[in-house]
This record gives structure tokens, C-alpha cells and sequence, in this order.
């Protein structure tokens, strides 16, 4: 085994210590991969408040670094490349989902960056709030140059989220899709969106984030909590990216879909009650996303290094996290944080 050093929750409620950790011997389609920067998503908040002690819990499952060392079969990697990874870290391979390229369908589940299983030795993965993480090599993505590493983090968790519904749903020039919520997803959607052609608007409960939107590329802002305002955009969207990642009511989003136009909800995964007659009336569909396989994600590094989208980041050092994530959970961050792993060396 291998030993580096990361952030490992203990206690109740959760918190994260340094400690040393263990990583596996490197197999012959491994690499290991220096983490320089990590993305905080709200999935990380969610593990902690549901960590009861069963299993060890390292979060983080957006990161990008270098290539430290290559197992014996690796050829499309070498040590010193510039490397990213996300929150799927392995799959079955052999499914139908896998064998299109969906590995986040996986029938059998993809192994998840921390809180996984390993398939191999049926340890718990152990996510990127650390200084090593060793993974399969075809699920390490080359970072494209030109992108800022801290900056280009996100991309594999959050803007993979939104990419995967706009590339389904055909977002094109000519399409005219509303994001709601500007947080971490939505200022991703916002940007490949705009970048991909379409007229974009932002839907928000807070009318102080315009110029924020605008400065993002979308047209103008919608303020939600005010009906005047919804009922104007009625009908006219033909996609809405729904990123809010606490319950709601999808019926007044659903209400500003255009006829045929589809409401795809990617920010929370709990149950959502739907009103049939919000779907009836205009035939409106509903559809979510989750993740992407490893083609999307490849193709969105591409994008993203061709139009020179990255997220918009605070970047603090490691040893801030409680800080970053209790802004996190108030909110308070424009638009992600990224943690340096370089202060645990």
C-alpha cells in the first residue's frame, strides 16, 4: 500500500481531520495522480451530515493534478501529464450503458470517487481532499493547456452535470433555454449555453445576481418571486436547466417551457411531486442528468479549452475546508470553491 495524507471525517456531527491515508499499490491500468486542486460540491455537504462512522469518508470528486507514476499497461498517460478526474472513478464495462459510453449508467452502478466500492478488493474509495489519488487510467481525463487548473475543477463534477442535458437536449444556435439558480451548476449551464449558441436567461429568486448574469453571457434574469415577471416568459423556453438542489416546486418552471420543450432537473435528487396538468397542457416533458460517460466528459474539456470556459472560482487553501463549507452551506460563494491541496505536503 501506499501512504499520502488528506481529510477524513470523525465524529458526530462529522468533521474532517488531517490524517494519513492509504492508497493501493499501483495495477497495471492505474495511474497515480498528485492532487493539486479540488472542487467543494454540495454533494460533499450531504456526505458529512449522513456519515455515521461505518465506513471512512475522504470527500472530493473534482480534481485536477499530475501524473506521478503509470502502472505497466498505461500508454496513453505519462508521468508529469496534467490530469483530471470526476466522480466516477470505474464501471462494470461490459453493460449496455457502459458499452455506448455511459459509464455514469452503469447497470451494476459506476464505482464512485469516495463512498464507492472498489470492484477489485471491495474497499471504500476515498475521495480527493488528499495529496494522492490512484485511479484507473481511462477514467483520468487529459486537461487540455490553456485551462486553469483550480479553475477547470469543477468542470468534471458540476459542468458535466449541466453539459450532458444540453448536448442530449440539442442546445444550438437558435435554442432558448432558461437556468435556474446561479450557483456552482447554473453559472456553468449559463456559460455553455451562451458558448453553444443559445439564447440563454437566468431564473432566480434574487433580482441582485442580473449583472452577474449578464456578465456570464445570458440576456437578462428572470426573478421568480415575481409573478408579473413568470408569467411574461410563459410558454417560451425550449429547455430549462432546473439546478436548485433543495425540494421544489417544478410547476412554475414547468409553466415557462415552450410547447414540446422539455424542464430537465439536475440539482436535486430527492423526490419531486409533478402536477400532470403542467406537463399536459404544451406536451412538456421532464427529464434529469446525472454525471456523464467517459466520451461527454472528454468532449467537454475540448469545449471548454476551445471557448476558454472554466468555472468561476474562490480558491482557498486546504486547511480552510470547514470554512469553505460552511459558506457552502450558507451559500456564500461565487460561484465554487476549490481547495489547494499543496499545504499538505
Amino acid at each position: 500500500m501506499r501512504t499520502t495524507v488528506g481529510w477524513q471525517a470523525a465524529g458526530s456531527p462529522a468533521r474532517l481531520r488531517r490524517v494519513p491515508l492509504k492508497r493501493r499499490d499501483l495495477r497495471p491500468d492505474d495511474v497515480a495522480v498528485r492532487v493539486d486542486h479540488c472542487g467543494v460540491c454540495h454533494t460533499d455537504l450531504h456526505a458529512l451530515s449522513g456519515h455515521d462512522g461505518t465506513h471512512p469518508l475522504v470527500p472530493g470528486h473534482e480534481f485536477t493534478g499530475v501524473v506521478t507514476e503509470t502502472g505497466a499497461a498505461v500508454t496513453g498517460l505519462g508521468v508529469g501529464a496534467p490530469v483530471a478526474v470526476g466522480n466516477i472513478v470505474d464501471s462494470c464495462g461490459e453493460c449496455p450503458m457502459c458499452r455506448v459510453g455511459q459509464e455514469n449508467f452503469c447497470h451494476a452502478f459506476p464505482t464512485l470517487t469516495y463512498g464507492g466500492t472498489d470492484r477489485r478488493d471491495g474497499t471504500t474509495t476515498l475521495g480527493g481532499f488528499s495529496r494522492e489519488y490512484v485511479v484507473r487510467d481511462r477514467f483520468a481525463y487529459p486537461l487540455p493547456a490553456g485551462l486553469d487548473p483550480a479553475a477547470a475543477a469543477p468542470l468534471l463534477c458540476a459542468g458535466i452535470t449541466v453539459w450532458e442535458p444540453l448536448r442530449a437536449l440539442g442546445v444550438g444556435p437558435g435554442s432558448r433555454v432558461a437556468v435556474v439558480g446561479l450557483g456552482g451548476l447554473g453559472h456553468l449551464a449559463v456559460k455553455l449555453a451562451v458558448a453553444l449558441g443559445a439564447d440563454t436567461s437566468v431564473v432566480s429568486r434574487s433580482p441582485a445576481k442580473a449583472d452577474d448574469a449578464r456578465r456570464l453571457g445570458a440576456e437578462g434574469l428572470i426573478v421568480s418571486s415575481d409573478p408579473a415577471q413568470m408569467a411574461e416568459v410563459r410558454d417560451r423556453f425550449d429547455i430549462v436547466i432546473d439546478t436548485v438542489s433543495a425540494p421544489h416546486d417544478l410547476g412554475p418552471y414547468l409553466r415557462l417551457v415552450a410547447m414540446d420543450g422539455t424542464l430537465s432537473q439536475v440539482g436535486h435528487l430527492g423526490t419531486l411531486t409533478v402536477d400532470a396538468l403542467d406537463l399536459l397542457v404544451g406536451r412538456k416533458k421532464l427529464s434529469s442528468a446525472g454525471s456523464g460517460g467517459t466520451p461527454a466528459t472528454a468532449a467537454l474539456l475540448a469545449f471548454c479549452a476551445d471557448k476558454g470556459i472554466t468555472a468561476d472560482v474562490e480558491v482557498l487553501p486546504s486547511a480552510r475546508v470547514h470554512e469553505a463549507l460552511d459558506r457552502l452551506r450558507r451559500n456564500d460563494v461565487r460561484h465554487r470553491f476549490v481547495l489547494d491541496l499543496s499545504d499538505l505536503d
